[in-house]
């Protein structure tokens, strides 16, 4: 149990941080609300109405942001084979070009279908 006392220590001063934070925040913040500041923020442009339930978001907006998470975890994934390339030998030389192979041909199918072009 002495080997996770540091970590419970940093957990509940990061718990601890987190509630100061929010609570000192909400009573020395400035409380001033108007109409420019209660407006949704779209980069300086005029906001658009929306539609009462919502608007229709595009499904490629979707679709790119899986494909950024697949190519992400594939980095994640190559960054620590990369480390410990020396160690690992053989085997692990060819499992990760099979893992390469399968993420190019995931890459190649989604290139192939017109995923990644912008309409």
């Amino acid at each position: 149990m002495r080997l996770y006392l540091p970590i419970f220590v940093l957990a509940v001063l990061a718990a601890g941080f987190a509630a100061f934070s929010v609570t000192f925040g909400a009573i020395a913040g400035p409380k001033r609300w108007n109409r420019a500041k209660l407006e949704s923020y779209e980069c300086g442009i005029e906001p658009t109405p929306t539609p009462p339930h919502g608007g229709k978001i595009p499904v490629k907006y979707y679709l790119t942001a899986m494909l950024f998470i697949v190519f992400d975890i594939e980095i994640v994934f190559l960054y620590p084979w990369a480390v410990a390339f020396d160690s690992l030998g053989l085997f692990a030389l060819v499992e990760m070009l099979l893992f390469m192979v399968v993420v190019f041909v995931a890459y190649a199918y989604v290139w192939r279908r017109g995923g990644l072009n912008w309409d």
